[in-house]
């Protein structure tokens, strides 16, 4: 076996929302948009009567892929990183201290920027529905 990375999905309660939170204030564009639903998607995620609408986001060698289902799923508690389980999408930026400085009012951030021991610069967001976002600058 070869794997290689094709995509790193989050599942949202607005995909509207949550597109224009990944395009509008992490520029990322959109690749493509599609719905999936019918016996084998129920079957193969393990949810009766599920459906989903699919947007792939460009993140350079990796798409991220946000997803709506149909039913929605109960919310889960706001993790932490140090939790197991907890998740979180990385995306390296040139330039920190300026995507810091244009984030919209609202968008919330566990700290401003901070200097790791190894020299990475990083600063933790949250998308629309909790989700972390690491941004990084090596």
């Amino acid at each position: 076996m070869d794997p290689t990375a094709h995509h790193f999905a989050v599942t949202v309660s607005n995909l509207d929302r949550a597109v224009a939170f990944y395009r509008d204030t992490l520029g990322l564009d959109v690749l493509s948009e599609f719905s999936v639903g019918g016996d084998g998607f129920e079957t193969g995620v393990g949810i009766d009567g599920a459906s989903a609408e699919f947007v792939h986001m460009d993140a350079g060698d990796a798409r991220i892929e946000l997803v709506e289902y149909t039913p929605e799923g109960d919310s889960r508690s706001e993790g932490r990183l140090n939790q197991p389980g907890a998740t979180h999408l990385g995306l390296e930026v040139a330039d920190l201290d300026s995507v810091y400085e244009s984030l919209p009012n609202g968008v919330e951030t566990v700290a401003e920027p901070q200097t790791t021991e190894s020299g990475t610069r990083i600063l933790f967001v949250r998308d629309p529905d909790g989700t972390l976002v690491e941004l990084l600058e090596t």
